[in-house]
């Protein structure tokens, strides 16, 4: 997950009335759905919650004003870099929030996602965008665009054949002389275990969120991001576990993909905020340039 605004990492989890405790088999008993929900393991291939059943609560955790600075910053660095390109396609687009501001930065964007539920919300957003469902590892739209733009829907890519995929995706749908850049959240040579608190409300909905990012098995290419959410909806108050596998690689596997996949890479700064310098992010970005 892109990392938030600080100040929406400080509000308090739990708000308003209490919630009673009760014996955990009873709990259970009356309640098989907050079991089921918040013992759930989501398989690595498996899409999480987040962005199936939960997406309506996906606004409130992830806000589109966030995305400003950074989606600004994306589009200025495209078109500084290839400032030919016209048209962007973005690589697992979600709910389109990134989509919103970088857009008028390109006559023409193309947005993927894998999920049909996450682009609903893009469309309503994003009319003027061209919206397909793809898994960013095969996707093939017959058509090429000046710039690639992956933002942090990569790190659910957890074996280097699968970020390979990726690159082939981008390279195969880029113009001569285009570029990609990619937006990873974290880099093995300096992750470190974090965790984060989250909070947003509208006028339908409530969440409350504790997010846990670790590395149980430092030897593999992957870490755990464990969220824990809390969400009112109609004055009921509902416990879900969502669990994300995500890639982790170091900085010199990237590069070394994206040369193997015909690409000249250069490692750009990622504009973090202040606040998550020391957190775990990374502030490497990778832009890959095809080749005139």
């Amino acid at each position: 997950m892109r990392p938030l605004h600080p100040e929406r990492c400080t509000e308090k989890i739990l708000r308003g009335s209490p919630i009673p405790l009760l014996r955990w088999p009873a709990f259970a008993a009356k309640t098989p759905y907050l079991l089921e929900s918040w013992t759930s393991v989501t398989p690595i291939g498996v899409k999480p919650l987040l962005y199936e059943r939960l997406v309506r609560f996906y606004h409130l955790l992830d806000p589109l004003e966030d995305h400003i600075d950074e989606s600004e910053a994306f589009g200025a660095l495209l078109n500084r870099k290839v400032p030919q390109a016209t048209s962007l396609l973005e690589l697992g687009a979600g709910v389109g929030h990134g989509a919103y501001f970088i857009k008028s930065h390109f006559s023409s964007v193309t947005l993927t996602d894998r999920s049909d539920l996450m682009l609903d919300r893009s469309r309503i957003l994003n009319p003027d965008c061209k919206h397909i469902v793809g898994d960013m590892r095969n996707v093939r739209l017959n058509n090429t665009f000046g710039s690639v733009l992956c933002h942090d829907a990569i790190a659910y890519m957890t074996t280097k054949a699968d970020l390979q995929c990726v690159f082939e995706t981008a390279h195969v749908h880029l113009c001569s002389g285009g570029a990609a850049l990619f937006v990873p959240d974290c880099l093995k040579d300096t992750f470190i275990e974090s965790h984060e608190a989250h909070a947003g409300d509208d006028k339908e909905r409530s969440l409350r969120c504790i997010s846990w990012s670790y590395d149980p098995d430092p030897s593999d290419d992957t870490h755990i991001y464990d969220f824990a959410f809390l969400l009112r909806e109609h004055g009921e108050v509902t416990a879900v576990h969502d669990r994300h596998i995500c890639g982790l690689f170091l900085e010199e596997t990237w590069l070394e993909l994206a040369r193997k996949t015909g690409f000249h890479p250069e490692v750009v700064e990622r504009p973090l905020p202040e606040a998550y310098e020391h957190r775990g992010y990374t502030n490497k970005m990778f832009l890959l340039h095809k080749p005139g």
